[in-house]
């Protein structure tokens, strides 16, 4: 396992969220020592998953400083059409990006990639669902458990939940 004390994590939340999309990379990244912080609309607010269990959000996202992360991680289910609905979480996502930090995404997690204008020439995968969005925003499309372009980290499925971690552990660590 990798070790990432003081490495820096936003995990961002909404309704209708995958549990495992969520729940699996909070877990692991708290286990190799990332300081992981949810985020969501509003502080301290209760989301509820596609099966009803509950994320509290630790911080809303105009509260979080894009600078002071390392990486933001988007899960999917159908949380990320509603938070891209908020303009504080699509500006964390575009800053982040901006600043080359890792971005990872998930299922329909790459719609708040695209709203976040961070797929232009950028190879990228989701959910199959999703594949139009994401061309059309400029990502190019492969179908693998995990692409990793550079700083951005995508898969498809929570079939994928191993694949997009190591993705993500390598990311963070080569950022050290």
């Amino acid at each position: 396992m990798s070790n990432l004390k003081g490495k820096r994590v936003a995990v961002l939340v909404e309704k209708f969220y995958e549990d495992l999309e969520l729940w699996y990379p909070v877990l692991r990244l708290r286990e190799a020592g990332a300081d992981v912080t949810i985020v969501g609309p509003r502080a301290g607010e209760t989301y509820l998953s596609k099966h009803g269990y509950p994320a509290r959000s630790d911080a809303a996202a105009d509260e979080v400083k894009a600078q002071d992360l390392d990486a933001v991680i988007i899960p999917g289910g159908y949380s990320p059409d509603h938070m891209r609905r908020h303009p504080a979480m699509v500006d964390l996502v575009t800053q982040a990006g901006q600043m080359g930090k890792v971005l990872a995404a998930i299922c329909h997690g790459p719609w708040m990639l695209c709203s976040a204008h961070c797929l232009r020439g950028r190879k990228v995968t989701g959910f199959f669902a999703i594949r139009d969005d994401v061309v059309n925003a400029g990502g190019i499309w492969q179908d693998a458990a995990c692409v990793r372009d550079g700083n951005l980290v995508t898969s498809r499925t929570p079939d994928d939940l191993p694949a997009f971690m190591q993705g993500i552990f390598a990311a963070l660590v080569e950022a050290s």
